[in-house]
């Protein structure tokens, strides 16, 4: 359930949207990435300052709010159908309000209005804070509306929130992304790299610190590329913030995603092995093993600058788990260049990786390159793919089996084991033994008892075990 709440300095306004509206209720559901998750908890502060309750499911709602993602065409024909359930919910109740946000908002723009008549309002990702005033012009006025921004000084970090109760949350320390990689649309949603005063990065930190959180997650299309653009009045970069929040007292873990691997600097690989708050893990997206289609995808990197990056970041922590992220079946793919992305996978030893087929997606310059793999070709190379990172998984995660591994208490099981991840971001199960269950956010010793390529289960050592090993 949401509990945290940071809204708005004050009560809630008068003549707020609950007033306003005959169902004070919102539904969010959220589509895509870590970033989009982010937002939708301003997405609820927002609504939450105006007096909505957050509810279940779309029936009970005044409000529905869709939080999009673009990035794969899959995500987008989830959203169509999740539309068609709107529909129907609006054909049993005229006032009920349908909301578009994020990506799709952007991407599809104001003929998402036109094709979707029962959307009544669009809001893009560097526009949420347009959002109550755009629901007031619908029940007042009855316009349908849109705030497509291009780009905005004004950070979703910067508006009220409510994000679920626990030891973890996400920061948000830039905005956008300037790579233009062929393949991707987020340039042309999300606008370009604007970074967020370390300043402002810092007290949020420390706020979210002392409401318990113990480990934060820094977000950015490129973290690595934080505090590079022209134009940014700090003289920090993401190595040095990541020092400087480290220092932080109570904070006990750090992460961040997603790194670009042409902008993986000598400072951030010193901090991967020398900071002690610093995680070691890496999500490093390398897309795929061939030249030629790394190329053609504008990634900026050869292979082998890719796998001497691995080297030197290995050297200089060796415990480093690295993930990655991979498409296949990209615009001319051949069976040899796939082939080239099976031996990346063996030679950069990935415990695990993000898979995906190949989509064209709007404005972006793969889309009209020739050479579209067949369908029957594309499940193919995946399912070999994941089969081959499946069996890396577990045969690496079979290694820590006997071991002894640190976990941050995240929750507890139905069965009364806890979970939570170790600092190389693998997910443990832990029997407690004789010890009482601990709040989230305990650190605790677990010795591994069994593995499989997803997770690791074991028994937390306890304390007067600990003392006579």
């Amino acid at each position: 359930m949401d509990r945290v709440a940071r809204v708005a300095p004050g009560c809630v306004q008068v003549g707020s949207l609950a007033d306003m509206i005959g169902l004070p209720t919102f539904y969010l559901r959220t589509f895509g990435c870590q970033m989009n998750e982010h937002d939708s908890e301003r997405l609820h502060g927002l609504l939450a300052a105006e007096g909505l309750t957050r509810v279940a499911s779309p029936e009970e709602a005044g409000i529905i709010v869709y939080n999009t993602c673009s990035v794969r065409e899959k995500a987008e024909t989830r959203l169509l159908g999740h539309l068609g359930t709107a529909r129907r919910l609006k054909a049993q109740d005229a006032g009920r309000l349908v909301v578009v946000a994020g990506c799709v908002a952007q991407s599809w723009g104001e003929g998402l209005l036109k094709e979707q008549p029962h959307v009544d309002v669009l809001v893009g990702p560097q526009s949420l804070a347009e959002l109550p005033r755009l629901l007031r012009d619908r029940i007042v006025h009855r316009t349908r509306g849109a705030a497509l921004a291009e780009s905005s000084s004004v950070f979703s970090a910067d508006l009220p929130r409510v994000r679920r109760a626990g030891p973890t949350a996400w920061v948000q320390i830039m905005t956008g992304c300037t790579n233009f990689c062929s393949y991707c649309v987020v340039p042309f949603v999300r606008g370009p790299e604007i970074s967020r005063a370390a300043s402002d990065i810092i007290v949020e930190v420390e706020d979210l610190v002392r409401d318990g959180v113990r480990e934060i997650t820094l977000l950015g299309q490129n973290v690595n590329a934080y505090g590079r653009e022209p134009g940014f009045n700090g003289t920090q970069d993401f190595g040095e913030l990541l020092w400087r929040l480290a220092d932080i007292p109570g904070l006990a873990r750090l992460r961040f995603m997603t790194s670009h691997p042409k902008d993986v600097s000598p400072q951030l690989i010193e901090a991967l092995a020398a900071c002690p708050v610093v995680c070691r893990h890496l999500h490093l997206p390398a897309q795929s093993g061939s030249d030629r289609i790394l190329k053609a995808m504008r990634r900026g990197y050869t292979r082998s600058q890719y796998v001497d990056l691995v080297g030197r970041l290995r050297a200089a922590s060796p415990q480093l788990a690295l993930t990655t992220d991979l498409i296949v079946a990209f615009q001319g793919e051949t069976e040899d260049d796939f082939q080239d992305t099976l031996s990346l996978v063996r030679d950069c030893a990935y415990e695990t990786a993000f898979t995906f087929i190949y989509s064209p997606r709007p404005h972006t310059a793969a889309a009209a390159l020739p050479g579209c793999v067949s369908h029957d070709t594309a499940r193919r190379r995946m399912e070999e793919l994941i089969a081959l990172v499946q069996e890396q998984s577990a045969e690496m995660n079979s290694r820590l089996v006997g071991s002894t591994q640190e976990i941050m208490v995240e929750g507890e099981s139905e069965d009364g084991t806890v979970w939570g991840r170790t600092g190389t971001y693998k997910m443990v199960h832990a029997a407690m033994g004789t010890a009482a269950v601990p709040p989230p956010g305990t650190i605790l010793d677990v010795t591994v008892q069994s593995a499989t390529s997803a997770t690791l289960k074991g028994t937390v050592v306890e304390a007067g075990a600990a003392a006579s090993d």
